[in-house]
């Protein structure tokens, strides 16, 4: 489990620099969610793309939640914005650019090159993120626009902390079952347990 380290320390004076959010909502900071809408249980997802634990958990555990409990109808899964630092911030700002139908793709994509782009000694973050947002189908252009944009930075910052104040959230990644909250990297036996608890 990744401790939350002030969120933010990824803030980073964005919250205190430039103007108010616009009155109307950035559609970029729709749901983010796989699953039938009128599935049994919706399971919340606190998670930040610079987060070994949570990489873990969308390699290992992800790939068989989605086929067995979200592809049958069983589980909703919903994603929320809780980056660590400066650079999952920026990722998640770039995922949040991609279309709803394209954002989960995006999201196992950078999980699983996660020691390439996050980890890595002397990487340059922002070239690796870039390059497997290209491999994803988002132009040069867009990714320098979602990458710079400081109100969608914004949104996911306040975003992230109403979340973590809703649900106390307190390290990723963070898994709320109905009320329930389970931290840390849990298994398939676990995350199926949960969720069939009512």
């Amino acid at each position: 489990m990744t401790q939350r380290r002030t969120l933010l320390a990824a803030a980073g004076g964005l919250l205190a620099a430039g103007p108010a959010l616009a009155q109307q909502a950035d559609p970029r900071m729709g749901l983010r969610a796989m699953g039938d809408a009128s599935a049994p249980v919706t399971v919340l997802e606190f998670f930040s793309l610079t987060c070994s634990h949570c990489g873990a958990f969308h390699r290992d555990t992800w790939p068989r939640v989605r086929a067995e409990l979200v592809q049958t109808g069983r589980v909703r899964m919903v994603w929320r914005d809780f980056p660590l630092d400066q650079v999952a911030l920026r990722a998640h700002a770039v995922a949040r650019a991609f279309p709803e139908d394209r954002y989960e793709a995006f999201l196992t994509a950078l999980f699983t090159t996660q020691d390439r782009w996050a980890y890595a000694r002397g990487a340059d973050h922002k070239a690796e993120i870039g390059k497997i947002a290209a491999m994803a189908g988002m132009a040069p252009a867009a990714f320098e626009a979602a990458w710079a944009d400081d109100d969608l930075a914004r949104a996911i910052i306040l975003e992230a902390q109403a979340g973590g104040r809703e649900f106390n959230v307190q390290a990723t990644p963070t898994f709320v079952f109905g009320r329930r909250v389970v931290s840390g990297n849990i298994g398939f036996d676990r995350f199926a347990r949960e969720a069939a608890t009512p």
